[in-house]
């Protein structure tokens, strides 16, 4: 899907800050980096494609303008492998509260 209709979940892109207006602290490939911002909402637009400048209000109702990015995103980060302690520790601690028999 490249088009959306009004309504459709999308995710649009703006750029924070520019390389040049990075804090001069940060790390160096951090300052040769854009600052940008992602964010979810309903196409409040007739009909757009990806990479045109559109308007969204998210779940929160803010309206919010930027380059789309993508089409019903969806969610892709996880919390990473499971660490063999902290699953032992769960359960030990489960099992002291009472939670696992």
């Amino acid at each position: 899907m490249s088009k959306a209709t009004k309504g459709i979940w999308v995710e649009i892109e703006n750029v924070v800050l520019e390389v040049g207006q990075r804090a001069p602290q940060v790390p160096e490939d951090t300052k040769n980096t854009p600052l940008i911002m992602w964010t979810k909402g309903l196409l409040i637009d007739e009909e757009a494609e990806i990479g045109q400048e559109v308007e969204v209000e998210t779940l929160s109702g803010r309206l919010a303008r930027g380059k789309m990015t993508a089409i019903n995103p969806r969610f892709e980060h996880d919390f990473g492998k499971p660490v063999d302690v902290l699953v032992e520790t769960g359960i030990s601690l489960k099992k002291e509260i009472g939670g696992i028999r």
